[in-house]
Order: C-alpha cells, then sequence, then structure tokens
C-alpha cells in the first residue's frame, strides 16, 4: 500500500520530486508517439514498453516505473481527448528537441522500433503511420547531427 502512494505522489508532483523529470517525460513523450498511433494499448505493446522502460533506467526500477506510468498517462490523455492530442504531442517533441539539443540523445529508433514491432501485419494502415512517426523522429534526429 505505501508503495502504491509513494508512486500516486510521485506522478503528481514529478516536476518536483523526480531528478531530471523533464528528460524522463520527454522519452515518456517519445514512447507514446508509438503506443498512442493505433489506439489502445495491445499486451505486447505493454511488455515491451515495460522491457524498455527497464532497459533505459536499468537499476531504476522506480524511475522505470515511473517512466512507464507516464506514457499512459499520456496515453489516457490522448485516447480519452483529455487536455492533449496527437498533433500536439508532436509539436511538443519537435519544440523539446530544437530547445534541448541533448534530447536528441534521447530518440532510439531501435526501442521505438520494437514497439513498432508489436503491430499486426495485416494493419497496413497503422505500421505506415508507426513509420512515418519514425522518419520524422530520425530526421529531429539528423537535424542536431548538423
Amino acid at each position: 500500500m505505501f508503495k502504491s502512494f509513494k508512486r500516486t505522489i510521485m506522478k503528481m508532483f514529478r516536476e518536483f520530486l523526480v531528478y531530471h523529470h523533464s528528460s524522463l517525460e520527454f522519452r515518456a513523450k517519445l514512447l507514446t508517439l508509438m503506443v498512442s498511433s493505433n489506439g489502445e494499448m495491445c499486451e505486447c505493446e505493454k511488455q515491451t514498453l515495460k522491457e524498455i522502460a527497464h532497459e533505459i533506467y536499468g537499476d531504476d526500477h522506480e524511475r522505470a516505473e515511473l517512466l512507464i506510468d507516464t506514457v499512459k498517462e499520456y496515453h489516457n490523455k490522448i485516447v480519452t481527448d483529455n487536455g492533449l492530442d496527437f498533433e500536439h504531442l508532436i509539436q511538443q517533441v519537435n519544440k523539446e528537441v530544437h530547445e534541448v539539443k541533448r534530447f536528441c540523445e534521447k530518440i532510439e529508433i531501435g526501442l521505438l522500433m520494437r514497439l513498432h514491432a508489436c503491430l499486426e501485419e495485416e494493419n497496413e494502415e497503422e505500421r505506415l503511420f508507426q513509420i512515418r512517426i519514425i522518419e520524422f523522429l530520425q530526421s529531429l534526429k539528423n537535424e542536431c547531427k548538423v
């Protein structure tokens, strides 16, 4: 019970309580772009998201869980049209990459492709949409190298 209470407090006040919260939130936005592009999150996406979060943050399980919770929060806002939509999220990512150059390093296409692999083969339209998102993020990353 204490652990869930602590997670709730951390989610509510992450700006004040989480070290480098902006970095965590940027990563969450990238991952949300992938899982929200096709509506609801499937089990494969949930499992892959968990694996990616723990891979990014290694032994820091609390930070990994906070990343997962933040992705789910953003995803829920998009799905329920509660103050965030997909286009606005793309604009936020674009703006943040141009304002904070170190965020370019956080765009890891290989990790995003693992989420892309969760889409079913027969859903060509959603697969193509995710590929366009990945291409957009790759172009942002390439702009930083120039």
